[in-house]
């Protein structure tokens, strides 16, 4: 792996490696774009050229005239361990669980896999960054100066702080010290407080053309049909990495279930489809992770829906169902597509207080404005 390696927003990485070439790193930063546009793998990245031993000097080799990873130096390696984040997320979580109920209330989780470099992920099953996680990166970076790497990281994989969590971090982020660079992720930096956004640099990787992705599925996923890669490709919405790791059969799942949802909204209601379908999504790690795959189908036709509405059907990403959105569209107005998404807000926020899913699902749509 190295920096030649990341595709796409090629003016960034580029910034971000003239920054470490001048010893500029910024001591916060804000890594914006969306979801699987790459990036905590160019934070690890950016993590690794920093630190990397493997240069005739003892630091970044270089490629292109500008800093580069090895891979291969110990400290490229260590930080390289924690790019799987779901599988490290999951050992975790599945380690607090094997502790003592006392214990585990206390126990936030953290990957961290070089000592220089901490990992904060929500923590579940809120899915929020919580006040013990911050409260641990504080303690790190004031008190434990980098001995194995030039520099620590800490990478904040989410924007979604609890409110006291947000409030500590702000310490950290008026006076960070000299060697710590703080990185936090966001597919909307908007959801930080803007005195969090106001002491970062921001970075933004936009999103590549559809017809790179397809080109890009067609080499690296050659599985894929034609039709399958122009609808993977629109639908991973410009992200390289969602793209490469997208389940088509997991997310056409998920849409036929948000269907029966909104078909019970719009058309003639099936509630025996209906709650054969929401029956399904259950408590559990398992359970969440399903809901949010259900939330983000029905979203993204609810997007489709409006681009229809609107006039603008060459834009929709479920290109396979273009015909029944334009019928489904005639049902609607721009003031049931409102009511439609503050509905869906509702259900997003409901899941991080563990509402029973099944009736919440049932609820949101029964729920839904009348056309």
């Amino acid at each position: 792996m190295s920096f030649r390696e990341f595709l796409g927003n090629t003016a960034t990485v580029t910034r971000l490696r003239e920054s470490i070439a001048a010893e500029r790193v910024p001591q916060s930063m804000i890594l914006a774009g969306p979801r699987g546009a790459g990036k905590y793998t160019l934070a690890l990245m950016l993590a690794r050229a920093v630190n990397c031993k493997g240069g005739a000097d003892g630091g970044p080799i270089e490629t292109d005239g500008l800093p580069d990873f090895c891979g291969r130096c110990l400290n490229c390696v260590k930080i390289g361990e924690a790019a799987n984040l779901d599988e490290k997320v999951a050992e975790a979580v599945e380690a607090r669980e094997d502790l003592r109920e006392t214990d585990k209330k206390e126990t936030r989780i953290l990957i961290q896999t070089h000592p220089e470099v901490l990992v904060i992920p929500p923590d579940p099953p809120q899915l929020l960054i919580k006040l013990g996680q911050v409260r641990q990166v504080i303690h790190a970076a004031y008190y434990r100066p980098p001995v194995e790497a030039r520099r620590a990281f800490f990478i904040f994989t989410s924007a979604a702080f609890m409110k006291e969590a947000a409030n500590s971090l702000l310490k950290v982020l008026e006076e960070p010290p000299a060697y710590v660079t703080l990185i936090l992720l966001s597919e909307n930096p908007q959801e930080l407080l803007p005195t969090i956004r106001s002491r970062a640099v921001t970075h933004r990787l936009g999103a590549l053309p559809s017809a790179e992705l397809e080109a890009l599925l067609s080499a690296r996923r050659p599985e894929l049909k034609p039709a399958e890669r122009a609808l993977v490709a629109r639908l991973a919405e410009g992200a390289v990495g969602r793209a490469l790791g997208f389940d088509l059969a997991a997310w056409l799942q998920s849409r036929q279930d948000a269907l029966i949802l909104l078909r019970t909204a719009l058309k003639e209601p099936d509630y025996s489809s209906l709650f054969r379908a929401t029956e399904t999504y259950r408590a559990g790690a398992e359970g969440q992770e399903k809901t949010m795959n259900l939330l983000r189908a029905l979203g993204s036709l609810f997007e489709d829906l409006l681009l229809t509405y609107a006039g603008t059907p060459q834009l929709v990403r479920n290109i396979d169902m273009a015909s029944e959105l334009g019928q489904l569209a005639q049902s609607i107005s721009v003031d049931w597509l409102d009511g439609a998404a503050y509905a869906l807000g509702q259900v997003q926020s409901g899941m991080r207080r563990n509402l029973l899913r099944s009736l919440s699902l049932d609820a949101m749509a029964l729920s839904l404005p009348e056309r």
